[in-house]
């Protein structure tokens, strides 16, 4: 036999197996095209050593979720106990789906033979086979079928995914409830929810001495701080100490003291203890020990700590610039000028209603004594705010310590102190509207009289009604008067409205920041700032190089939340002391003369 004939020999005993994988997939019957097979892959196991692949099988989209790769040398029953004991704690049906190949680790010849033969001890169909040549970023990724009868040709798509960004982030609803939107985040739902359920099994890394070895994205240690775990362990006597003075605070506040008219009343009344006592419930979700049973508390409580803290730190920044420099002491000596300008204003504009205002004929015996009424009145508020001229420093001096608080007491405080230092403008106010609203309900009335219907008052509904001569003779006077009168009376409402109005507008302002930092979510936007996978709203899928032959190859990317969307799904709820009026009904009340009030009241309808 010749030396050629010998070198033939040789390399036919040589076994290939990629060359005995193409002859089996020839010597194969045709198949039927089947489903397509969706492998979800960790990029941080591209490089893992040859094992096996334990995941989650989803029959219902057809899709495969790998976990980790476990490596050589391993004992099946230990690896079968080691998922039983992941499924218990997870409650999520992890097995193993497959074996993975790294020819650049392992170049033993019976290497492949022996990951199909793992097929038969862990018995899952299909059984996923994906091997890596070398280098190579094209992988071969097949199927075995352990029923020989099965010829269905599945197409099989390799998506790969950053297990580290899918555990962390949190995959949210779509806003619009279409069906195809709903099915497909639902679908997406249930691969994220696999990974982050997994976080058991991230535990062991590929260095623990037990006799399983894994890869995945914690496999070179287990991510741990120091400072994190020291202030977890310092936050339960923190805030079981918090607890305990939150109680005693809730207890005073809920005294019967505090339940009596005068006190009840200011209660309810002043936004600053409004303020006090949402931020004192904010302060009870944070110190609870009760933890937060979905992502949706858990954002909620980090939210509001957030919101709690910077509030604290702007109300600190604003008391440190006004004990700075006597900035308090400037404030206090502006105040009195700037109340005796708005005194003087408000009796010029009354000397100007009490003459001939915009050339207007005005009725003369009623103008004269709304004028002097009025003017009386603002005496007496100039000789109120000098009375209490020696002590507005001093208020002032402790109405700044209130800032240690958060701005957002400091900012009601100011409310309240613009409310008061404008209570004249209110009563003008409340005077000219109960005015007006007398004689428009009383010629609403004496309308109703003209055309023989009355208004009844059992059945809620205008009806039918004959007078005699006397009343209507009483009824046509008394109408006549009013009418006359109204011009009068309506121009001094519509002055003190306006000017009631402007400080509506501006305490409104002020609630409106107030509002902004206690719903603003802080955290969720500085998350979606600094790590925008953490708050995902779907993902996307980029392709990668192809090659003939091969899978095809997508690389799955997490789509951030919006800001708008992160508002939206994260605002915290907030108190609000205005009433909630429509735009009809407010024109409604201010043209009938109803009082507008600064705060809600119980039992009242709204619109």
């Amino acid at each position: 036999m010749s030396n050629a004939e010998h070198s033939q020999r040789g390399k036919s005993r040589v076994r290939d197996p990629l060359q005995e994988n193409i002859k089996r997939k020839v010597s194969r019957p045709p198949r039927i095209a089947g489903m397509v097979l969706k492998v979800f892959f960790p990029s941080c196991c591209s490089s893992a050593e040859s094992g096996i692949l334990i995941g989650r099988w989803i029959p219902e989209q057809s899709s495969a979720v790998i976990l980790a790769v476990v490596h050589f040398p391993f004992i099946p029953v230990q690896v079968k106990q080691y998922l039983r004991e992941v499924q218990q704690v997870t409650e999520v049906s992890i097995s193993v789906l497959g074996s993975w190949n790294n020819s650049k680790q392992e170049k033993e010849e019976s290497l492949s033979e022996f990951l199909e033969d793992l097929g038969t001890i862990f018995s899952h169909e299909p059984w996923i086979q994906i091997s890596k040549e070398g280098d190579s970023k094209f992988w071969n990724c097949s199927t075995l079928q352990k029923q020989p009868d099965n010829h269905r040709e599945e197409e099989i798509i390799l998506v790969y995914y950053d297990q580290r960004k899918v555990m962390l982030s949190h995959l949210h609803p779509p806003l619009d409830t279409a069906d195809l939107g709903a099915e497909d985040a639902s679908k997406l739902a249930a691969i994220f929810n696999t990974v982050a359920s997994s976080k058991v099994l991230f535990m062991t890394d590929r260095y623990d001495d037990g006799p399983i070895k894994m890869t995945h994205w914690q496999s070179d240690g287990v991510e741990a701080s120091i400072i994190v775990e020291l202030m977890k362990q310092a936050s339960v006597p923190a805030c079981m100490l918090l607890t305990f003075l939150l109680s005693l605070v809730s207890g005073v506040c809920n005294s019967r003291v505090l339940k009596f008219w005068p006190l009840s009343f200011l209660w309810s009344k002043l936004s600053t203890c409004e303020q006090l006592s949402h931020r004192l419930q904010h302060l009870q979700v944070i110190s609870s020990s009760k933890k937060a049973q979905n992502q949706t508390q858990l954002m909620r409580k980090a939210n509001i700590f957030v919101s709690l803290l910077i509030d604290v730190a702007l109300g600190i920044l604003l008391m440190s610039w006004l004990y700075r420099k006597n900035q308090i002491g400037r404030l206090a000596d502006t105040l009195i000028p700037v109340a005796d300008h708005v005194a003087e204003e408000l009796q010029d504009l009354l000397q100007w209603l009490m003459g001939a205002p915009a050339g207007l004929k005005m009725n003369r015996a009623l103008d004269q004594v709304l004028g002097r009424f009025f003017l009386y009145h603002i005496h007496l508020w100039i000789s109120y705010i000098h009375l209490m001229s020696p002590f507005i420093e001093m208020i002032l001096w402790y109405v700044g310590l209130s800032a240690c608080l958060g701005l957002t007491v400091a900012l009601c405080i100011l409310s309240d102190i613009i409310a008061l230092l404008t209570f004249h403008i209110y009563c003008f106010y409340v005077y000219g509207a109960r005015l007006y609203c007398l004689k428009i309900y009383g010629l609403s009335s004496l309308w109703r009289l003209f055309r023989g219907k009355k208004w009844n008052v059992l059945r809620q509904r205008v009806d039918s009604c004959s007078y005699d001569l006397d009343q209507l003779f009483i009824g046509t006077l008394l109408f006549t008067i009013l009418l006359f009168l109204l011009p009068t009376t309506a121009l001094y409402y519509l002055v003190f409205t306006l000017l009631r109005l402007l400080v509506v507008i501006v305490q409104g302002l002020i609630h409106l920041l107030v509002d902004l930092i206690d719903s603003l979510p802080l955290y969720s936007i500085i998350l979606r700032f600094c790590r925008s996978y953490r708050l995902a709203a779907g993902v996307k899928f980029r392709v990668l190089e192809q090659q003939d032959g091969k899978p095809l190859r997508l690389l799955m990317q997490i789509n951030p939340l919006s800001y708008s969307s992160v508002v939206q799904t994260y605002r915290l709820p907030t108190y609000s002391c205005y009433p909630k009026d429509s735009w009809s009904s407010l024109c409604k009340k201010l043209f009938l003369g109803e009082l507008i009030y600064p705060w809600k009241h119980k039992g009242e309808k709204q619109n």
